[in-house]
């Protein structure tokens, strides 16, 4: 029977997702990652070389299937508030990416795949000054890098959640309110770089001085 090296791939990636989720980069064990995908880990080195790769590997892949899943449609600021409403749905549904997020940020403090994903970040820029075109795009900017750091803080940053939400309130609702809450503030955070925007272009003349008229005498 011929050797199923894409079914392999598939699943030395679905056990890299969940082992560098749960203990990122230098916490993660290739053995273990091979057990769990019931491979010998010669084929995690021979199909994506060191555990750095890997790494790259499984975070380019999540991004890519991230992608493919929630685009911003529509135009006005109600499409911008749909898109991250949507995608603050899918972190929360697939929570691993935010996870290995943060990994990424405490252990490396710099992208990995970082080329592809420029590119990710630029459509989605893109994207958001076609649907709101009185934005800038270094407003834009300002308003994706909002929507992704409140969207994937939830997911990261839970016990803060416990503290300010308190533990009263179920799981469903909650997200919910957090999900709801997520909406007001990028309507607001658009506005906001609105206004900003109109008030750079409003160019302050001085004003004119009298001028004088001479007497005769």
């Amino acid at each position: 029977m011929a050797w199923d090296v894409e079914r392999t791939k598939r699943l030395l990636l679905d056990a890299a997702v969940a082992e560098f989720s749960a203990y990122g980069l230098a916490g993660a064990r290739v053995d273990r990652i091979a057990t769990a995908a019931g491979v010998n880990k010669e084929r995690i080195y021979k199909y994506f070389g060191t555990k750095d790769q890997l790494f790259e590997t499984v975070i380019d892949r999540e991004i890519g299937d991230l992608d493919d899943v929630v685009h911003l449609e529509g135009e006005g600021v109600a499409a911008v508030v749909d898109y991250a409403e949507r995608f603050f749905d899918h972190v929360c549904d697939t929570p691993t990416l935010a996870r290995l997020l943060l990994w990424e940020g405490l252990e490396l403090g710099v992208p990995v795949a970082e080329p592809i994903r420029r590119k990710g970040m630029h459509r989605k820029v893109t994207d958001i000054h076609r649907a709101v075109p009185e934005l800038s795009e270094s407003a834009a900017r300002e308003v994706l890098l909002t929507i992704l750091s409140l969207c994937y803080s939830w997911q990261v940053l839970p016990t803060l959640d416990r503290l300010a939400a308190g533990d009263s309130t179920p799981g469903g609702t909650r997200r919910a309110q957090r999900r709801a809450a997520v909406g007001r503030t990028v309507a607001a955070a658009v506005d906001a770089e609105q206004a900003a925007e109109h008030a750079d272009r409003i160019e302050v003349r001085p004003r004119a001085g009298r001028r004088g008229v001479a007497g005769s005498g």
